[in-house]
């Protein structure tokens, strides 16, 4: 693969933590709320480097706790993100962009050394319509063209350039598909610069700290995720259509799967931000499925109580 900025490792002593994180750089990177060094080498580690990448104003480590949702409500609904409905309790109606309301196919993409580990073999006139596959050297060109400085108020499009000095929080939400703990369940540890993706993590998975004790120094999936539009954002270039930061025209999720990589910039829509949903529990699981002799499926298994019964 070439060299890649967005995937450049960072040693073991390549940082330091104080009551900051503090990369060879010479990056000086608050913590503004967890404990960092309570968190496993492989953790810290992945934290870092994707906080020297994008540049965030600090790093939140997120605990799932009750106080810390209802911060975030708070938070939202003071933005102008959030109008809380009085006819429900804990009820919210949230307005997004028109232009980011679902998954966006062509812009999905499975990156593996070879096309046919991605895609089905079909005639060179005929594109799969089974996925989407993008080799390593385009991916790292696309990566390098979004991702460094994008939580610090730089970001290059296709007409303009935005600069800004109001840098974005990166979040850090460790989460587990499946009861924490369970036999079948898997976590995966997902950065971003949204706290509505936060909180809807919260609510979509089981997310917080008692995740980073049953995962121990274990492995886990890593997830990057960034809206793409950083702050302060320029209005007479962008329209901030209610309160919903995106960046349509730079939109991209890409699967590493050998890698147990994702990475999502642009989008705040839920299937391209909760990326512990179908890009974690499809794509990847799809992966690390074959690999451990089990399959993913796309379903959900629930169950209905009739409370004059007592089977379900």
């Amino acid at each position: 693969m070439p060299e890649c900025r967005s995937l450049l490792p960072m040693e073991s002593d390549g940082f330091q933590v104080v009551t900051e994180v503090i990369t060879h750089k010479l990056n000086h990177i608050p913590i503004f709320k967890g404990d960092f060094g309570s968190l496993s080498p492989k953790v810290q580690r992945f934290i870092a480097e994707k906080a020297e990448l994008m540049n965030p104003a600090g790093i939140y480590i997120c605990d799932g706790s009750q106080q810390e949702y209802n911060d975030i409500v708070d938070k939202l609904v003071e933005r102008g993100v959030l109008t809380p409905l009085s006819a429900y309790e804990n009820c919210y109606l949230c307005r997004t962009d028109p232009r980011d309301v679902a998954r966006v196919e062509s812009k999905t993409w499975m990156v593996t050394k070879e096309k046919y580990q991605s895609v089905c073999r079909t005639p060179e006139s005929v594109r799969p319509i089974m996925g989407q596959w993008m080799g390593e050297e385009q991916f790292c060109q696309e990566l390098d063209s979004r991702f460094p400085g994008c939580m610090a108020g730089m970001i290059l499009t296709d007409l303009f350039r935005v600069n800004g000095h109001q840098r974005r929080p990166m979040y850090v939400v460790p989460f587990s598909m499946g009861p924490i703990g369970g036999p079948l369940s898997k976590i995966g540890v997902e950065l971003t610069d949204s706290s509505y993706v936060v909180l809807c993590m919260r609510i979509m998975t089981r997310m917080g700290t008692k995740v980073l004790e049953a995962l121990g120094d274990g492995d886990f999936v890593r997830c990057i995720h960034s809206v793409g539009l950083p702050r302060p954002v320029r209005r007479m270039f962008i329209k901030v259509i209610n309160h919903w930061p995106c960046n349509p025209e730079k939109v991209m999720i890409a699967h590493r799967p050998a890698e147990r990589e994702i990475w999502s910039f642009g989008s705040g829509y839920g299937g391209n931000s909760l990326l512990g949903k179908k890009c974690f529990a499809l794509r990847i699981a799809s992966n690390i499925g074959h690999d451990e002799g089990w399959m993913a499926e796309h379903m959900l298994v629930t169950s209905f109580v009739l409370s004059h019964l007592s089977f379900h």
